[in-house]
């Protein structure tokens, strides 16, 4: 008997082994980390153009810091600041789900229209004659910048809350009206039109991606157009003196930039006379002669000449060539969003830097009117370079979700 329970022990202890070791084959193996997608190409081009901006920007602006603050790098200093924190927090905002931007649509509206309403209160700051800032703890604020980035999330959600009905005549007229309040908001607190008119260009081509055909876009286009050309005849036939061409002197100074010389033609002329004496080459790196103050604040929406006159037209296409390369990238991200929702996000944020950067160009060689508008990521402003970089690491967080 005691053999058979030894017996019966030791197989039983056996049979344990087989299956602790047929156990051990079968736990689960742990499931492989997911892939988490990051576009490098576009983080070098970010990057290389925050760098270039800086360079660019002492060279520009060095003249008139020593000549108004007794410090050739004031600007570069007072840009690093928000230039850093603009990077640490595009890394944070990357980090942080797209789809929780989706529950701050509402209250994003309703900040962008307190913020620029802010401007009118003694909360408002006054620069160069133009009153487009707030100052909230001792830091300066252009609430247009922040409107540009609320729209982009309001509009986003918006539209991917229609999805289909977004094909519904009524739905898209609604949808167009969004940005309405704001845009005038802006353009008759702060007189800032070119804000204005960026603002509705981006509800304008996040609503031209998300609705399928063509013809509504066909005639606003044709209607803006007309629209545009009306005004100009109406200000060359009004003449120089009337309190209406007061109002729209740019447009003549456009026309014909050498008869307004002395008046708001100067700028557009001195940005020509730097583009025309780059040449293929340029003078070198900090060999400007239009800097030395014959460009009124030429670190701001006229260093995009600075450019072509040091780097030549050489270096204009290059840095041309760089914003190609990053409005790409963004597009190849938002034709891979896991959703609606994000790849409307990444196109509005795409919408913007192109009408920006191709607005600014265009001024600069006086191919439209001269307005107050930037070039990203490389004219002075520390408000535009915060927002600029948030969006930024709001399209790098879609590109997070991207399947690998």
């Amino acid at each position: 008997m005691e053999a058979a329970g030894m017996a019966r022990m030791a197989g039983t202890a056996r049979a344990g082994g087989y299956a602790a070791r047929g156990m051990s084959r079968e736990v689960p193996k742990k499931k492989a980390k997911k892939e988490v997608y990051v576009d490098y190409s576009m983080m070098f081009v970010v990057l290389f153009l925050l760098v270039f901006g800086l360079v660019m920007l002492y060279s520009t602006s060095s003249y008139d810091g020593r000549l108004k603050w007794g410090d050739s790098a004031y600007y570069l200093k007072h840009q690093m600041l928000p230039t850093a924190l603009g990077v640490g927090l595009m890394v944070v905002v990357s980090r942080i789900p797209y789809h929780l931007y989706k529950k701050m649509a509402t209250l994003a509206y309703v900040m962008s229209i307190v913020l620029v309403l802010l401007v009118k209160t003694p909360m408002g700051m006054t620069i160069n004659k133009a009153s487009r800032w707030i100052k909230i703890g001792g830091v300066s604020i252009q609430p247009a910048e922040a409107a540009k980035l609320a729209m982009i999330i309001v509009l986003a959600t918006f539209i991917s809350k229609l999805s289909k009905n977004i094909t519904n005549p009524k739905a898209f007229w609604v949808v167009l009206a969004v940005p309405l309040p704001v845009c005038v908001l802006v353009w008759k607190i702060t007189s800032n039109l070119s804000s204005a008119v960026i603002i509705f260009g981006i509800a304008f081509l996040m609503l031209f991606v998300a609705t399928p055909g063509y013809r509504r876009f066909i005639a606003l286009v044709a209607f803006a157009a007309a629209g545009a050309a009306g005004v100009v005849a109406l200000v060359v036939k009004a003449g120089y003196h009337s309190e209406l061409n007061f109002r729209f002197a740019r447009i003549l100074a456009w026309l014909d930039p050498e008869a307004y010389v002395n008046d708001k033609g100067y700028q557009t002329l001195q940005s020509l006379y730097a583009i025309g004496s780059g040449g293929l080459f340029g003078k070198g790196l900090g060999e400007s002669m239009q800097k030395l103050g014959f460009i009124p604040e030429a670190q701001n929406d006229m260093i995009f000449s600075i450019i072509c006159e040091e780097l030549g037209i050489v270096g204009a296409i290059a840095v041309m060539l760089m914003f190609i390369v990053l409005i790409y990238r963004m597009m190849i991200i938002a034709q891979n969003a896991p959703d609606m929702y994000g790849a409307l996000l990444v196109i509005g944020v795409m919408a913007h830097i192109s009408i920006q950067v191709i607005l600014n160009i265009a001024v600069v060689t006086n191919t439209i009117p001269n307005t107050g508008i930037t070039l990203p990521f490389i004219s002075y402003g520390g408000t535009a370079v915060l927002f600029l970089l948030t969006e930024i690491g709001i399209v790098f967080n879609v590109a997070r979700h991207i399947e690998v």
